[in-house]
């Protein structure tokens, strides 16, 4: 009996503790399956979310910044691909299991101090991104890569090179190490290069590493390519000439722009000192202002063409007209003005062939101020042209010409008393030489654009014509001259003012040209910037640099030479034999 009941005690507790296990069991299975429902149910995106962080990235696609070319599509600027180097500090320091020896190793690799790098990351503990290193070859990246260090990885940008490096530096600029416009047209047309990045969607492990490409969420888009009004070639040879003259004349700068006068376009521009933008490592302020656009000063000479253009146009003057500039000065509110010596009688285009103050003065002062400051007005001097270049420069032509008195009349009559840049002479000569049609000027290439008539057809042309004296046997720009073709042009020579007045020793010598002079195509503003010495004259420095630009430039453009010395007539008689 006694037995009976220990086999039922013990069926008893087994059983008891059967229905435990089952019990705790199911109560386990609730509560888990509770938790599953919760998460699912109540957490899904909170889960989701933390699981992508972990594993899902978004990665940055940067876009193609557009081409820069000249006018021939020769490349003025590019991007090419390039790696940067990234570590994510945060789980460097986690995951890494020998921090110094993987620092060690990336400091070999990156050619940098092992204390300074270690300090970097540090510092930057709590950061998930930090570049090592911007764009360097694939070869380091690789490398790097190689390594397989948890949280340093490499990414791909593009790098901007400029291939005709110091030639076009002025004109293209350059941009950040992000690929951001800074100078030039890279920052006047930021917005037409820069593209729009896109973005990739990659699945990596706890170290960093990538394990699977999930493809493009958003593509790239490129920017658009810019195409210049500059003619490469053209711009060598300005380069060159300018930065001779420069040399030889031991001069502090110099500047020369180009202009396509029947389209407003801009051919060549360049400034000394320049700056090649594949190097900035000695880049200085002042060989990067690109003085063509930025720097204003007396023009001197170079307007006394305006003074005749402006007096012919009011009806005050005949081409035929005579004026007596005798004694060859004359006083004005107690101020002398003066002529290299007494010229007497001079008809329009003597005055302009022997630059003469007293002629031009006398015919402003006829006209009276107010119809001179006009003039200058509609050509845009002492007016930005609008280019969009940074820092580019209004001048200045003081107040309304109703309020000047005879001395500031007379003096603006021959190029004291405003201030203009190498642009806006640029403008009023492309007026002068395109019959009278002002072309907005512009860096962009352009297919047809209308013009505003500011001079009479018949005037430009006179004018033109009277400025071939100027560059022949009796002018002041005998040095200016262009074998094989008619030229025309005003020298200009002008005291620099500092802050006790006009210096003595400092000068601007100017040159302003046209050519060829019977059919006109381009216009030439040279100015060369306290040149050293004993030669300092417009005439002597300047007009040589059109006279050598203007001959290769010419023969470049397919402007067919028509006028021939006997001496090269004699020489093409030889090479011919007895045909």
């Amino acid at each position: 009996m006694s037995n009976k009941n220990q086999y039922a005690n013990s069926q008893g507790a087994r059983a008891w503790r059967h229905y435990l296990v089952m019990t705790l069991g199911l109560l386990l299975f609730v509560v888990l399956a509770g938790r599953l429902v919760q998460l699912q149910t109540f957490e899904q995106d909170f889960l989701q979310s933390e699981g992508e962080k972990r594993t899902v990235r978004d990665q940055l696609i940067h876009a193609y910044r557009g081409m820069i070319v000249d006018r021939n599509n020769e490349p003025l600027a590019v991007s090419t691909p390039v790696k940067s180097i990234w570590i994510n500090p945060k789980q460097f320091l986690q995951d890494s299991k020998d921090i110094e020896g993987d620092l060690r190793q990336l400091a070999f690799h990156l050619s940098q101090s092992f204390w300074q790098l270690k300090n970097r990351v540090l510092l930057n503990k709590q950061k998930e991104f930090m570049y090592l290193e911007r764009q360097q070859t694939p070869l380091l990246a690789k490398a790097i890569q190689a390594l397989e260090l948890p949280g340093v990885g490499v990414q791909q940008e593009f790098k901007r090179f400029y291939p005709a490096g110091e030639v076009a530096s002025h004109v293209v600029g350059f941009t950040n190490i992000d690929e951001s416009g800074i100078e030039g047209v890279e920052l006047a047309f930021n917005d037409y290069l820069e593209g729009t990045p896109g973005v990739g969607r990659i699945v990596k492990d706890r170290l960093g590493r990538l394990v699977k490409d999930l493809g493009v969420v958003e593509p790239a888009q490129a920017g658009k390519e810019l195409v210049l009004s500059l003619d490469l070639r053209l711009q060598y040879q300005a380069y060159r000439e300018l930065k001779a003259s420069v040399t030889q004349h031991g001069a502090k700068a110099g500047s020369l722009i180009m202009v396509d006068v029947k389209t407003g376009e801009i051919l060549a521009l360049v400034n000394q000192p320049a700056f090649n933008p594949n190097n900035r490592v000695e880049l200085v302020a002042d060989s990067v202002r690109n003085r063509v656009a930025t720097d204003i000063f007396e023009p001197g000479s170079t307007v006394k063409p305006f003074t005749v253009a402006a007096a012919l146009s009011n009806g005050i003057v005949q081409t035929e007209s005579i004026v007596n500039t005798h004694p060859g000065f004359m006083r004005l509110k107690g101020k002398t003005i003066r002529d290299h010596r007494d010229y007497g009688r001079l008809d329009i285009t003597g005055i302009l062939t022997k630059s003469s103050n007293i002629g031009v003065s006398k015919l402003a002062l006829e006209m009276g101020g107010n119809a001179l400051w006009q003039f200058y007005q509609s050509l845009g001097l002492g007016q930005p042209v609008g280019l969009g270049l940074p820092g580019e420069q209004g001048g200045k032509i003081s107040i309304r010409g109703a309020h000047w008195d005879n001395l500031q009349t007379a003096t603006m009559s021959f190029g004291y008393g405003l201030a203009v840049t190498p642009l806006q002479l640029a403008q009023a000569y492309q007026v002068l030489a395109n019959g009278g049609i002002k072309m907005p000027l512009t860096l962009v290439k352009q297919n047809k654009v209308r013009g505003e008539r500011i001079i009479s057809n018949k005037v430009a042309n006179d004018v033109v014509a009277m400025l071939e004296t100027v560059v022949g046997p009796k002018g002041t720009a005998r040095r200016a001259r262009v074998d094989g073709y008619r030229v025309a042009g005003k020298t200009g020579t002008v005291h620099k003012v500092g802050a006790q007045g006009y210096k003595d020793e400092s000068y601007l010598s100017l040159f302003a040209g046209i050519a060829p002079a019977d059919n006109p195509r381009i216009a030439t503003i040279i100015v060369v910037d306290e040149p050293a010495g004993r030669e300092y004259y417009g005439g002597e420095v300047a007009a040589p640099v059109f006279s050598r630009v203007a001959q290769a430039s010419l023969r470049l453009l397919n402007i067919a030479p028509n006028v021939f010395s006997e001496k090269a007539l004699a020489q093409n008689a030889i090479g011919r034999g007895h045909d």
